[in-house]
């Protein structure tokens, strides 16, 4: 009986372990939903924990976005044609920039899509988007069932998780950043790690307690810039605090500063054709500024983007005077 107990325990314990993964899988993890009922999309962030190595070209792909997107994202500059090909190591975590449209009622994202290969299952599917969507998730999106497996070849939806709630928090400007929980952390140390504040998490999260379990995804609040108050034509962004955005045609490149939250706008640098991008009647550049001292302070004069239109840049001067000038305060 013993000899026969030894030879079966190493297949029961293989059974075990196997029964334990399927029931992580099966374990459903809770996430935030926003019903929604406007055509409009927002800006919204994906937190990525890698799960391997991984090129920024096939992270990219991997979520359908751009490149020099992620690197803007993560506030990594400048932008060289060797940047997709960087390899990033597991476990990095890396901030993916989405839009987050209304769809059937809900906030979510379904713009990503994945060729199925010879060895995937809907579980390592899953662990390959970082468990920001799950096995089953996918399972029904994609109408997976006895009579429509999981196919070598076939293209599946991802649907990915996101939020807007209408991009403000306490009253100030915010984008939503879907995290994955892991294990170990609680609100007050993932509220750390981004900057904000258990309640942030709760109100955002409807938490009725200060409690998460890892694999649950949490909305958090990350503090942002936005152009609504600089008087742009036909243009709004919002920028996360501590990070860039590129935009006419790459020419512009907009930053929001963690300390003050204020949108800086200059050009970018990078290799593309840019032109009108001196003030007229000026020889200050789009970011530049000329302070000028008088007896009562001083008077400063900057070259401010303005937004663009078929093509053209736009800026124009604005004027200021102070009692103290920049740098002094």
């Amino acid at each position: 009986m013993r000899n026969y107990l030894q030879f079966l325990w190493p297949h029961i314990l293989c059974f075990l372990l196997f029964m334990s993964v399927v029931l992580i899988h099966l374990v459903e993890t809770k996430s935030t939903i926003e019903p929604c009922s406007s055509a409009e999309s927002c800006p919204s962030l994906l937190s990525y924990l890698l799960p391997w190595d991984s090129k920024l070209s096939e992270i990219a792909t991997r979520f359908n976005v751009n490149v020099s997107d992620i690197l803007a994202a993560n506030s990594v500059f400048p932008i060289t044609p060797s940047s997709s090909h960087k390899i990033l190591c597991a476990k990095s975590l890396v901030k993916i920039p989405i839009s987050c449209p209304c769809v059937d009622g809900i906030r979510r994202s379904m713009s990503t899509n994945y060729t199925v290969q010879a060895a995937d299952t809907l579980a390592s599917i899953s662990d390959g988007y970082g468990g920001l969507v799950s096995a089953q998730q996918i399972e029904i999106v994609n109408s997976i069932n006895d009579t429509n497996p999981l196919a070598y070849g076939s293209n599946l939806v991802i649907p990915l998780p996101c939020t807007c709630l209408n991009n403000v928090n306490n009253g100030e400007t915010a984008i939503y950043m879907s995290y994955v929980v892991q294990t170990g952390e609680s609100l007050g140390s993932i509220a750390a790690a981004f900057g904000t504040t258990i309640s942030d998490l709760e109100n955002a999260n409807g938490l009725g307690q200060a409690k998460v379990d890892p694999r649950d995804i949490l909305s958090v609040p990350i503090a942002a810039c936005s152009s609504a108050t600089l008087k742009w034509y036909n243009e709004s962004l919002i920028v996360p605090n501590g990070s860039y955005t590129l935009t006419a045609s790459n020419c512009i490149k907009c930053t929001c500063a963690p300390r003050d939250l204020k949108m800086q706008c200059f050009p970018s640098g990078l290799d593309v054709p840019c032109y009108n991008l001196h003030c007229k009647g000026s020889n200050l550049t789009i970011g530049d500024e000329y302070v000028e001292h008088s007896k009562t302070g001083c008077n400063v004069s900057q070259c401010v983007y303005r937004g663009h239109r078929g093509g053209k840049i736009l800026s124009s001067m604005m004027n200021s005077s102070y009692l103290q000038c920049p740098g002094e305060f």
